[in-house]
């Protein structure tokens, strides 16, 4: 199928989606959006490839989430094999989180940089893009400071193979430029449609290197607050970005579907 719009980071094999998933599959379908349906654990990133080998317009990402680090050992070697697969398209959730956890020590963000770079490793062996999860301290850009210096220094080393999105931005326009120098994409979701915060990050990023995401069943647009979101919002989401760029909306959403397939190789 053509696609028109595209949901780079979407957890439809949660179960939020168990009563109404093949429904709201093909109503992505018949609106032309496409989508990365993206793993935190072992067991969501292998729902996540059962669910898109049935359906043309969805691709896998297979990862651990830094909030998982506790609960799951990962395990490099199944996650290799797991991103042999044909329609897996990148390696993650992976990343930092210093909001989520009751105590951030030394100790907690040494073992999340550890199990970002062993997925690091992983991505770059198998020449497929990461989806990062970057989440600082309420009024810190502290996780974000470590990603672009972990980001940097595996860069200089891999060089044009190490590629990645920085999923769910909320970072500044000086973050946004340390990852656009970096050839990092950044996504934004449906906060947009109801928060003016990254107004200017989003007039700053190249049109070639921002995507469109929903991150649902999380952020539901402005008119569905507090409801479960869905990979459609993703167009509300490539109306917004547009309004706030001042760019036409079809130029744009060509430019966001372009910029998934480019990374994504699909």
């Amino acid at each position: 199928m053509s696609m028109r719009y595209f949901d780079a980071h979407c957890h439809v094999q949660f179960d939020p989606y168990d009563a109404d998933r093949e429904e709201l599959l093909l109503r992505m379908q018949e609106e032309s959006v496409g989508g990365v349906v993206v793993g935190v654990d072992r067991d969501s990133s292998e729902k996540a490839i059962a669910l898109v080998e049935k359906h043309p317009h969805l691709y896998a990402s297979v990862g651990l989430h830094p909030n998982y680090e506790t609960q799951e050992v990962f395990d490099a070697t199944h996650a290799r094999l797991l991103a042999q697969h044909e329609k897996v398209v990148a390696i993650g959730e992976c990343g930092l989180d210093y909001y989520r956890p009751e105590e951030v020590t030394d100790a907690l963000k040494s073992a999340q940089k550890k199990l970002l770079e062993a997925q690091i490793e992983v991505a770059v062996q198998a020449n497929k893009p990461l989806i990062i999860h970057g989440r600082p301290a309420k009024g810190s850009m502290d996780a974000y400071t470590d990603l672009i210096d972990i980001l940097s220094s595996k860069k200089k080393e891999y060089g044009d193979t190490l590629r990645a999105d920085i999923h769910f931005f909320v970072g500044g326009v000086e973050e946004a430029r340390a990852f656009v120098s970096l050839d990092c994409t950044v996504s934004f979701t449906a906060v947009i449609t109801f928060a003016r915060d990254y107004d200017d990050v989003i007039r700053f990023v190249p049109q070639t290197h921002i995507l469109s995401e929903t991150d649902s069943p999380y952020v539901a647009p402005a008119g569905r607050r507090g409801k479960r979101n869905d990979p459609l919002a993703v167009i509300e989401v490539a109306r917004t970005l547009a309004e706030i760029r001042g760019e036409q909306q079809e130029t744009l959403e060509k430019a966001l579907v372009e910029n998934a397939q480019r990374l994504f190789g699909v």
